[in-house]
C-alpha cells in the first residue's frame, strides 16, 4: 500500500480538515464519525464503521431496530 502523508492545521477551536485523497480513500463522507487513538507516541485517526458496513449484505434487508430485537429474542432463548 502506497504511504500517503499530509500536513494540515488546526484551528483554535481543534478543528482540522480531512484532505480530500483521505475521504476518499477511506470512505469519509460529511456525518462520518471517526475514532481518534493513542498509541505510544502516536495518535491514530479511523473511520468508525457502520452498522451497514458490518452488516455487509444484510445491511439490505435490516435495520438497527431488527437487530436489537434479535439480540433480545437470543438472550431469551438462553435464558430458558
Amino acid at each position: 500500500m502506497q504511504k500517503m502523508r499530509r500536513v494540515v492545521k488546526v484551528t483554535r477551536r481543534g478543528q482540522t480538515t480531512i484532505p480530500l485523497e483521505f475521504r476518499k480513500r477511506y470512505n469519509i463522507d460529511e456525518g462520518s464519525r471517526l475514532v481518534f487513538e493513542a498509541r505510544e507516541d502516536d495518535m491514530v485517526v479511523r473511520p468508525l464503521a457502520s452498522l451497514e458496513d458490518l452488516g455487509g449484505f444484510l445491511a439490505r434487508d435490516t435495520n438497527l431496530k431488527r437487530v436489537l430485537e434479535i439480540i433480545e429474542e437470543s438472550r431469551e432463548e438462553e435464558e430458558e
